[in-house]
C-alpha cells in the first residue's frame, strides 16, 4: 500500500510537470488541468495496488496448497501403514508373535499421528496469536545444562557428542520456561539427526543488546544458502540430505516460539556444519 501511494504521488508530480500551462489559462482552467493529471495517477495508484493484492492472494493460495500437500504426505504414510496392519489382523493373516509386533507397530504408527496434529494445532494456535504463557524471570544457563544433560543419552546413541559452552553467572531471560526448553530440544534433536558419527553438537549462551542468544551449533553437512529462510517453514525440509526423519514443523513451531517471545531466529552457515541463533529478551 505504501509502495501504491508514492507511485501515486510521484505520478501526480510527474503529470503535473509534464502540463503544459499556456499563460492566457485562467486558474479554474489550471485546476481542472492538474485534477486530470491526479486522476491518472490515482488510476494509476489503483492498478498497482489490485496487481499487489492479486500477487498476495496467488502466493497465499499458492502456499495453502504446498502446505495441504505436505501434510497430506505426512498423514498418508502412516495411514496406509496402519490401514495394512489393521487388514492383516482383521484377516487373520497375522497371528501370534506376528500379531503382537504388528499391535506394536500400530501402536507406534498413531503415536506419530498424535504427534503431528499435536504439532499443527500448537503451530496454528501460536500463530494466530492464541497464546497463554506465563512470563517470568527464566535462569537460561540452567535450562539449557538441564536439557543438554537430557539429550546426552540419545546423542550418544548416534555417536554424537553434546557438550554445553556457557558463561560463568546468571543469564536470565523473561520467558516461559517449557516453551524455551521446547525450542532447545527441538534445536538440539536437529542438530544430532544431521551431525555424523564421531560429530559434535555444542550449545552456546552469551548476553546480547536487550537480552541473550542462544546458540546450537553443529559439524554435519550444513544446509544450502538457499534454504536458510525456508527451512523455518512448516513440512519444509531442505535438500535431500536432510529429509530422514519427522514431519518437518519442529523448526516451524521453534521459530513461533521464539517470536512469540519477542525474539528472532535465523541460520548460520557453521563451515563446516549449521549453527541456529534465537534471541529472548532480557528479565
Amino acid at each position: 500500500m505504501k509502495r501504491a501511494v508514492v507511485i501515486a504521488v510521484a505520478a501526480f508530480l510527474a503529470g503535473a510537470a509534464a502540463v503544459a500551462v499556456p499563460g492566457h489559462m485562467g486558474a479554474d482552467q489550471i485546476l481542472l488541468v492538474l485534477l486530470a493529471a491526479a486522476g491518472a495517477a490515482l488510476a494509476a495508484a489503483l492498478a498497482v495496488r489490485l496487481a499487489m493484492e492479486e500477487r498476495s492472494r496467488r502466493e497465499i493460495e499458492e502456499a495453502r496448497r504446498q502446505l495441504v500437500a505436505a501434510a497430506s504426505h505426512d498423514l498418508r504414510t502412516p495411514l496406509a501403514s496402519l490401514r495394512l496392519l489393521v487388514e492383516s489382523i482383521d484377516d487373520g493373516v497375522a497371528t501370534g508373535e506376528t500379531r503382537d509386533r504388528y499391535l506394536k507397530e500400530i501402536r507406534t504408527h498413531v503415536a506419530v499421528l498424535s504427534d503431528l496434529i499435536d504439532d499443527l494445532f500448537e503451530l496454528s494456535r501460536i500463530e494466530a496469536g492464541d497464546i497463554s504463557w506465563t512470563m517470568r524471570q527464566v535462569k537460561v544457563r540452567e535450562l539449557i545444562g538441564d536439557t543438554v544433560a537430557a539429550m546426552r543419552a540419545p546423542a550418544a546413541e548416534r555417536g554424537v557428542s553434546l557438550a554445553a559452552e556457557l558463561p560463568a553467572g546468571d543469564l536470565l531471560a523473561n520467558a516461559n520456561a517449557e516453551k524455551v526448553q521446547r525450542v532447545l530440544f527441538n534445536l538440539i534433536q536437529n542438530a544430532i539427526r544431521h551431525t555424523p558419527a564421531d560429530g559434535s553438537v555444542t550449545v552456546r549462551a552469551r548476553p546480547a543488546a536487550g537480552g541473550v542468544e542462544v546458540e546450537v551449533a553443529d559439524d554435519g553437512e550444513g544446509i544450502l544458502a538457499s534454504d536458510g529462510e525456508r527451512v523455518f517453514d512448516a513440512f519444509y525440509r531442505g535438500d535431500a540430505a536432510r529429509r530422514e526423519e519427522g514431519a518437518g514443523l519442529g523448526l516451524a513451531i521453534s521459530r513461533a516460539i521464539v517470536e512469540a517471545h519477542g525474539g528472532r531466529i535465523w541460520f548460520e552457515d557453521g563451515a563446516p556444519g549449521t549453527r541456529v541463533h534465537f534471541t529472548l529478551r532480557s528479565a
